[in-house]
Formats: C-alpha cells, sequence, structure tokens
C-alpha cells in the first residue's frame, strides 16, 4: 500500500498521559520512535517541539471525550496537520493491546492515508456550541424538576388534571400559596387567571386535598432548583447575543426555513458551522447527521435501513424543527410529510422533513439565500404524467372507459 504521509505521528491521548508514535520513512525504510507524555502544557509543549524536530508534519489522534482538546489546541500552533479519528473508525484488531501499540497502529493508518478526519470547527462555534449544549442540559434539567413537583403533587392535590402548565402563572401563584401554609381551596382557586379554562368549582375540588408540610419542603426545594437553573439559562442567553457576531447573517438565513427559530437556527449552526466547503455535497452533509437510510448491503441484499446513531445535539434539534414544519399548511414540507405518512409512517416521514430541511441549509449557507418554499403542489406537478395514467388505469380496473382532454383555458 502506497505511504501519503512518510512523517507523521499517531497520539493515543489518555487524561494524565500522551503516548506518541513518530513514523518516519527514511531511504524507503520505516523508522518508529515512541515516547511517552504528561498531559500537562509544559510537556504538551515538549511533545510540540520534538514532533517539530523530526520533521513531522502529520499527526492524527483518537476523539476520546475531551482529553485530545488540550493537544489539539498546543499543536495546531506548530504548523502540524491535524487529523482527529473517530475512535470507532480506527479499532486495532482484537489482541496485544496496550497503548504503545495503539499509538503505532494510529501511525500507520495516517501514513497510509486510512483515517477518515472528523469534522473540529473553529474557535467560535466550538465555544457557542458549548454554550448551546449547556444550556440544552439545564432546560432537560429544568423538565426534571417540574416533574418531580407534579409528582410531589399527586401525592396531595389533582391540580394537574385541572391546569396544563403548573409553572405557568397561575400553577405558580398555588404552588407558592401552599408552600406558605395556605390550604383553603377558595383562597387557592381564586389565585387562578380568568384565562385558565376550569371554573372555580373545578379548581376547588381539585385543590382540596392533605398537603403536610413534607410536601411543602419539597415543593419549595423543587422550585428553587427551577429559579436557579432559570437564572443560569438567562446568563448563557446573554453570553450567547455577546457572540453572535460571526452567525449573525447564517441565522437570518436559517431561520428563514419554515420551523426553525432563531435559537434552533443557532444550535444547528453551532453543530455543523457556517462553512459548507468541508463538506462535498448536500448529501454529504445529511449522511454526516446521521438523518438518512444506513447503507447495509450484502449478495445483494438490503439488510436495514435504521437511521445510524450520530449527535444527538444535530438530530433532536433538527426532529423538532421537522414537527413544527410539517405543520406548516400550504407549503413543502408539510406536504412531503403527509405523502410519505400514508406509505412509510410517521417517524420515517419526520426523518425525511429533517433530511430536506438541513438539505435547503446547506444550500442556504452554500449560496448565501434565503428559504423559497417549493409549495404544496411541487410533487404532482412533478408526477403529472405518471398520476395522470394511474388514475385512468385505476378507473379502467373499476370498468370505465375514459377519454382524456385537457381544459380550455
Amino acid at each position: 500500500m502506497e505511504v501519503q504521509h512518510p512523517r507523521c505521528c499517531g497520539l493515543d491521548v489518555h487524561k494524565e498521559t500522551i503516548v506518541a508514535c513518530v513514523r518516519l520513512v527514511i531511504d524507503s525504510k520505516t523508522v518508529k520512535e515512541v515516547r511517552t507524555f504528561s498531559t500537562t502544557t509544559a510537556d504538551l509543549m515538549a511533545l510540540s517541539e520534538w514532533l517539530a524536530e523530526t520533521k513531522c508534519t502529520h499527526v492524527a489522534m483518537e476523539a476520546t471525550g475531551v482529553y485530545w482538546k488540550p493537544a489539539w489546541h498546543i499543536l495546531s500552533d506548530g504548523g502540524f496537520k491535524l487529523v482527529l479519528a473517530n475512535a470507532a473508525h480506527i479499532k486495532n484488531v482484537p489482541g496485544r493491546k496496550s497503548d504503545v501499540k495503539d499509538a503505532d497502529w494510529i501511525s500507520d493508518l495516517l501514513a497510509h492515508g486510512l483515517i477518515r478526519a472528523s469534522f473540529v470547527p473553529d474557535n467560535a462555534t466550538q465555544e457557542m456550541r458549548t454554550l448551546l449544549r449547556t444550556r440544552k442540559q439545564l432546560v432537560h434539567e429544568k423538565a426534571r424538576h417540574i416533574l418531580r413537583i407534579q409528582k410531589t403533587l399527586e401525592d396531595a392535590i389533582k391540580l394537574d388534571s385541572v391546569i396544563t402548565d403548573i409553572m405557568g402563572l397561575s400553577g405558580r401563584k398555588m404552588i407558592e400559596a401552599l408552600i406558605a401554609g395556605e390550604s383553603d381551596p377558595a383562597k387557592l382557586a381564586r389565585l387562578a387567571d380568568p384565562r385558565v379554562k376550569a371554573s372555580q368549582e373545578t379548581l376547588r375540588q381539585a385543590l382540596r386535598g392533605r398537603v403536610i408540610g413534607h410536601h411543602r419542603f419539597l415543593l419549595r426545594l423543587h422550585l428553587e432548583q427551577i429559579d436557579a437553573i432559570d437564572a443560569a439559562i438567562a446568563k448563557i442567553d446573554r453570553e450567547v447575543e455577546a457572540g453572535i457576531g460571526p452567525f449573525r447573517t447564517a441565522v437570518e438565513q436559517v431561520s428563514s426555513a419554515p420551523g426553525i427559530k432563531s435559537l434552533a437556527a443557532l444550535q444547528i449552526l453551532s453543530e455543523i458551522g457556517t462553512d459548507m466547503s468541508r463538506f462535498a455535497s448536500d448529501a454529504n452533509l445529511v449522511s454526516w447527521a446521521c438523518i438518512c437510510p444506513r447503507s447495509d448491503e450484502s449478495a445483494g441484499k438490503r439488510r436495514s435501513t435504521r437511521i445510524r446513531k450520530g449527535s444527538p445535539w444535530l438530530k433532536t434539534t433538527l426532529v423538532q424543527c421537522a414537527w413544527a414544519a410539517s405543520r406548516k399548511k400550504d407549503s413543502y414540507l408539510h406536504a412531503q410529510f403527509h405523502r410519505i405518512k400514508a406509505r412509510r409512517g410517521p417517524k420515517k416521514a419526520i426523518v425525511a422533513v429533517a433530511a430536506s430541511i438541513l438539505t435547503a441549509i446547506y444550500h442556504m449557507l452554500k449560496d448565501g439565500t434565503m428559504y423559497q418554499d417549493l409549495g404544496p403542489n411541487h410533487f404532482d406537478a412533478r408526477t403529472k404524467e405518471r398520476q395522470k395514467n394511474r388514475l385512468v388505469k385505476r378507473l379502467a380496473d373499476l370498468g370505465y372507459a375514459v377519454e382524456l382532454a385537457p381544459l380550455s383555458n
């Protein structure tokens, strides 16, 4: 096999140590040297100096948690061509497992060009990605505390049965009154906003129960946690707004698509970046996001068409946007969803809509354009002749002879 990189290095990265294997081709002979460094900044600088002395040009490492990041940041200043590899793609052959052999294996794969580089965004995108991922985790944590409040209330009263959002204006006032010691159902019911659909009598019946000190303690504890999470989310939002400058134009483009608001657009951009030149085509981006059928064929038979496990941060956001876009009437995505849903079911249909949204985002970012809807009649116009033949055949099967003539304008 032809050697593409005669001077390269493979790194086996761990929390406290890095094993480096330099692979040099000198006079058609392969020379390897292995050294172990700690992950302190001083040792990482020493690693960079050693690689520079050996005139190493390419360095590859596995994406192991966040441990690869310090080495990446320091080596990126050394003029090396860095390659981040998915650990599942470069898994070593079983047996004879050690850190030295792992580094040796990575260097061999890199030398022969057998490592597919992972996408590493620029610093601004990485910072925005970290902020928005943290924000999503906090939102999930807040939802868990709301569920715990519902569980606590269910043990005492039936407020959740008559109010849709217990953390809304009315629900919050009632819960705070319960914590303060109020137990009269009539007084609690009067705290409801006039827009609440439940009648006062229904509210009084739901609020009649046995609320003890144990319940009040838990309700107070969870409310404090929710308030702290809300404050943390507000801080993240301010930090996001301060750093939105490089993404502002792209956010406007992406949010022009149905089902995508500014926050969702920023989440998508923080995962895929704004430079689409790193993806060969829109199909390449959709495949990278793992929202297309997998390629699993053997002996001429397709064994599975399930989508692969991809990044949960990007995939969940796209699917949420797809559900919102599928509800917009008189649109291409609405028509696509119902067209596929009739044949394959709602789950496959929504993944197809998510793939269409990501395809549109690719072209919007690449061409610098806004979203242009193809319209709800796109599929009918594209398959007009086929649909006409199908309907004529169906009528013939029912015993009718028809003759078609175009309508006069």
